[in-house]
C-alpha cells in the first residue's frame, strides 16, 4: 500500500525545504567572513648570528622579524616560519586568515606586524606567537596593481601604510585610503587623529624620520606638500619649492621602508629633478639628490655616476667617497650603517655608507642557479637582503611565469 498522494508531496516538500536548510548552512559556514587564528605552539629560536653568505631561495618574499623569523603574505592570510636563516620554506610557525577580505598591506615594527585588509580593517599580530595584539577600523585602501605570486608589492613595497616615531618612545601608525588619512597609537590600535578630503587631489606619501606625515595637496590652489604632526594630524608646515610650477610631482626618498621615515624627498616638475633634505621644519634644498637614481643613506646621496659608486654630502655636493673598482652596480637597498649593491656579475657587496668600505661581498647566486637574470623588488632588514630575480627579458606586463626566473625567484642573504 502506497503513500497517499496529498501526503507524499508534504514528504517531498519538508524534503526539499530540509536540503536548502542544509545547503545554506554550509554556504554560510564557507563564505560568511571568518577569521581564523593559529598561533605559535612554541618559542622562536633566538636570533643568532648566521654565516655571511646566500641563505637559501624562496618561493615568496619574506619579512625577517628581530632576526628570528619570518613573515609571508597570501592573498587572505599572513603566515610566518622560522629560524630567519633557514634555507627553505617550511611548515608555518603561525597563521592568521581572514575571509572574504583580502590582504593589501604589510609591514613590521619591531615585533608587531602590521596589516591592512580590502574592507579597510586593520589587523596587528606579536610576530613571536602569532596572537591578535589588537584590530581597528581603518578607512578602505585605494585601488593598487594585484600583487605577483612573490607577494613583494604587499610586505616590501606596502602602499598607504607606514610608521612614524612620536615622542614618549611612541610610534604611530598612519594609515590612508579613500580620500582618509588617520593615525593610531602602534601600542594598542587606539584612533589619534582623522582628516578627511577630496582623494582626487590629495596624496598622501608616508612619514618623515622626524615624526611628519607627508602629503602632495592640490585641492583648489597650486601643488604644496604638507607636513602633519603624527601625534595629532595637524598641519604644521605648508611648503611649495622656491619657483615651483603650479604643479609638481613629489617622491620620498631615503626611506626605512618605501614609505616610513623618509629623510628626503626629490621634486620634478618635468624640467628636472631637484632634491631636498627633510626634517623639523621646512625641506632644505640638497642638489645632491636631484638625480633620479641618487639613494639618500644618512647625509649622504649616494648614486652611480659613469661606473663609478660615489658618495656625496647631500647638501653641499662635496663628494665624500669614490668606488670605481666595482663597475656598473644597482642599489638593492640601504639600512643603517649598509648599502647594499649587485655588481654586473651578481655579486651582493655591502658598503659601509659613510665612508665608502667594504664589509662584505659574495656572488647572489644559490647553487647552480647562474648569472642570467635581473634584479626585482629587494628588501633590507637587520643584515639579511632579498631580491626578486627576475628573467634578463621580463617585462612587466608578462604573466608570472615569464616575469620571474623560476618558481623560487626570491634569493636571501645574509651579511
Amino acid at each position: 500500500m502506497g503513500i497517499p498522494k496529498g501526503r507524499r508531496r508534504l514528504v517531498v516538500a519538508a524534503t526539499a525545504l530540509l536540503t536548502l536548510v542544509a545547503v545554506a548552512g554550509i554556504g554560510y559556514r564557507v563564505l560568511a567572513p571568518a577569521e581564523v587564528v593559529t598561533p605559535a605552539q612554541g618559542a622562536p629560536p633566538p636570533a643568532g648570528t648566521p654565516a655571511i653568505g646566500v641563505v637559501g631561495r624562496l618561493p615568496v618574499a619574506p619579512l625577517v622579524v628581530a632576526g628570528r623569523l619570518r613573515v609571508y603574505a597570501a592573498e587572505r592570510q599572513l603566515y610566518a616560519d622560522q629560524p630567519a636563516d633557514g634555507r627553505n620554506r617550511v611548515t608555518p610557525f603561525w597563521s592568521y586568515r581572514r575571509w572574504p577580505a583580502s590582504l593589501d598591506g604589510v609591514l613590521a615594527a619591531g615585533t608587531t606586524v602590521l596589516s591592512h585588509w580590502s574592507d579597510g580593517k586593520l589587523v596587528a599580530l606579536d610576530a613571536l606567537t602569532g596572537r591578535v595584539a589588537w584590530r581597528a577600523d581603518g578607512p578602505t585602501p585605494d585601488d593598487t596593481p594585484p600583487a605577483r605570486r612573490t607577494g613583494a608589492a604587499t610586505v616590501w613595497d606596502p602602499r598607504g601604510i607606514s610608521v612614524a616615531p612620536a615622542p614618549a618612545g611612541r610610534t604611530v601608525l598612519v594609515v590612508s585610503g579613500a580620500g582618509s588619512l588617520r593615525g593610531y597609537d602602534i601600542a594598542d590600535g587606539r584612533a589619534l587623529w582623522r582628516v578627511d578630503g577630496d582623494r582626487d587631489c590629495r596624496t598622501d606619501l608616508g612619514t618623515t624620520a622626524a615624526g611628519q606625515v607627508f602629503s602632495v595637496d592640490s585641492c583648489g590652489g597650486p601643488t604644496a606638500v604638507e607636513f602633519r604632526d603624527v601625534s595629532t594630524g595637524t598641519v604644521a608646515t605648508r611648503w611649495r619649492p622656491p619657483d615651483a610650477p603650479d604643479r609638481f610631482t613629489v617622491t620620498p626618498v631615503g626611506c626605512l621602508t618605501p614609505r616610513s621615515q623618509c629623510r628626503g624627498l626629490r621634486t620634478d616638475d618635468g624640467s628636472g629633478g631637484r632634491g631636498w633634505q627633510v626634517g623639523p621644519g621646512a625641506p632644505m634644498a640638497a642638489p645632491a639628490l636631484a638625480a633620479a637614481d641618487s639613494t639618500l643613506v644618512g647625509e649622504l646621496a649616494v648614486g652611480d655616476d659613469g661606473g663609478v659608486l660615489k658618495g656625496r654630502e647631500a647638501r653641499s655636493g662635496k663628494e665624500r667617497w669614490q668606488r670605481g673598482d666595482l663597475g656598473p652596480v644597482t642599489v638593492l637597498a640601504t639600512e643603517a650603517g649598509r648599502l647594499y649593491v649587485l655588481t654586473e656579475r651578481r655579486e651582493l657587496i655591502t658598503l659601509d655608507p659613510v665612508t665608502g668600505a667594504q664589509r662584505s661581498r659574495f656572488p647572489m647566486t644559490p647553487g647552480r642557479d647562474g648569472i642570467g637574470w635581473k634584479p626585482g623588488r629587494a628588501y633590507a632588514a637587520g643584515g639579511y637582503v632579498a631580491v626578486e630575480r627576475l628573467r634578463e627579458r621580463a617585462d612587466p606586463a608578462d604573466d608570472d611565469q615569464a616575469y620571474f626566473l623560476m618558481a623560487e625567484p626570491v634569493v636571501l642573504a645574509a651579511t
